[in-house]
């Protein structure tokens, strides 16, 4: 018995084509991601960020009324109490800066999972969040290592460059505010670039599993040749979503203006104009919460899909996801990770694809392409024409030549086979002369058929 393959239905589409990526497909995808596990993706952002702003809150609060209860025991005005304040007021702004650091050292964690959600995603895959963080776990703390690393060089690197203008400054005022306005216009173009060249650390931590200094080494070398679109993608974004925030503030501030001008008219500090601002102030930060979660879903997938596009230049990763799909849907069970199979191969270059010939124009060569001619002169002479037979011509009848049948034509087989030339001239039949035309009728006399006035003598067949 012959088997025949059996039925297969067509791969799921994903949410990105399996092919190297444009720039418009990737910054429309990276908004259209949210809506493919809204629920795990927007509500885990939502939580952390939460969190992260409410241990900010918290922590801020904590080292202010630490810091500044000191006050009470000291009396105004006095030297003591300016230098307490001056330290207060310094420690309450490094505690603030350092707390905000680690709550986004915590968004990292935020786009573990979204990373792993896109990378599933493409591949038309749909997971729990149980089921993402037990992916993210493993290498949670590489991240967090990762993010600590990158707050720390710029600590370091932003205490380097104060002190020194602080020592300049000590020295020669105006060199410092010339070197100052130097390193502040330096500095945009070089964390621009140094941010796009370790883009996608993160996203080779979780998921290639690679270690800090051999994540650095990837994004590094991913980001060869693609620098300008993933910039520009990161840069659209961001404008993007600063916009919105203006957007949102903007009402909010004009609403907790009026509010507190409808409550308290004269300015005076009452409780209800106070409980006012509060709840203006509250719903100010939900929202901004909301769009900070948004934004986060929202540069994450653009990361993991940027990291996608750079594999497929560069690795083929296009064919090893391609593979896996149509593995997967024919019923194979115990696939390997695709994303994790060929890290690191190097394929040739790829070439565009020729565009469709316009009609008429002959860009594709025929499919039957006609003979070579041999060039003038080389044909061979063509043959020589037999000889003309001749053809009796009988003397003309009526105006118009008669032409003599052929030999042997009305006679029998047997005697043309005996060669006798006599008898073919002799079973020739006579030609019957052309008949004359005949002669045209009077215009003005006319006789009927048959008649006696026609000149014949026929009976009517009636009579």
């Amino acid at each position: 018995m012959t088997a025949y393959p059996a039925w297969t239905p067509a791969s799921r589409p994903g949410i990105i084509p399996l092919h190297p990526l444009s720039f418009g497909t990737i910054l429309g995808r990276s908004f259209a991601a949210l809506r493919q596990n809204p629920r795990v993706l927007l509500g885990f952002a939502l939580v952390v960020q939460t969190l992260a702003y409410a241990v900010v809150i918290g922590g801020v609060l904590l080292v202010m009324w630490a810091s500044f209860s000191r006050l009470d025991t000291l009396q105004e005005g006095t030297e003591e109490y300016d230098t307490v304040m001056a330290g207060s007021i310094a420690l309450t702004a490094i505690a603030g800066i350092v707390l905000s650091l680690a709550a986004g050292a915590l968004s990292v964690i935020v786009q573990g999972i979204v990373v792993v959600e896109v990378t599933h995603a493409a591949l038309a895959e749909k997971l729990t969040l149980g089921a993402l963080w037990r992916q993210v776990k493993p290498i949670a703390w590489r991240l967090l290592g990762f993010a600590a690393l990158v707050v720390l060089a710029v600590v370091v690197l932003v205490g380097a460059v104060v002190a020194a203008v602080i020592g300049i400054a000590t020295v020669a005022p105006p060199a410092a505010i010339a070197l100052t306005i130097i390193v502040i216009v330096a500095a945009i173009p070089a964390t621009w670039w140094l941010m796009i060249k370790l883009l996608l650390a993160p996203a080779a931590i979780i998921v290639e599993h690679a270690t800090i200094g051999q994540a650095l080494s990837r994004s590094w070398t991913l980001t060869r040749g693609r620098f300008w679109p993933a910039l520009g993608i990161i840069l659209v974004i961001s404008v993007i979503f600063a916009t919105v925030a203006q957007v949102v503030s903007l009402p909010m501030s004009f609403l907790s203006l009026g509010l507190t001008t409808i409550i308290a008219p004269t300015g005076a500090s009452e409780p209800t104009a106070i409980i006012g601002f509060l709840a203006t102030a509250l719903l100010t930060q939900m929202l901004t919460l909301l769009l900070q979660s948004v934004a986060v879903v929202v540069q994450s997938t653009a990361t993991a899909l940027i990291y996608i596009d750079c594999r497929m230049r560069r690795e083929g990763l296009d064919l090893d996801l391609l593979a896996y799909v149509e593995r997967r849907d024919a019923g194979a069970a115990g696939l390997p990770d695709p994303y994790r199979e060929n890290v690191g191969r190097a394929i040739g270059p790829r070439t565009a694809r020729a565009p469709y010939p316009a009609p008429g124009y002959g860009a594709y060569p025929p499919l039957h392409a006609p003979p070579a001619f041999p060039p003038q002169g080389a044909y061979p002479p063509p043959p020589a024409a037999p000889a003309a037979t001749p053809v009796a011509v009988l003397p003309v009848h009526g105006g118009a030549p008669a032409y003599a049948p052929p030999a042997g034509y009305g006679r029998p087989a047997e005697s043309v086979a005996d060669g006798d030339p006599s008898a073919a001239e002799a079973e020739v039949p006579p030609v019957a002369p052309r008949p004359t035309a005949a002669p045209e009728a009077s215009a003005t006399t006319w006789t009927a058929p048959g008649s006696a006035s026609d000149g014949t003598d026929r009976e009517s067949p009636w009579s």
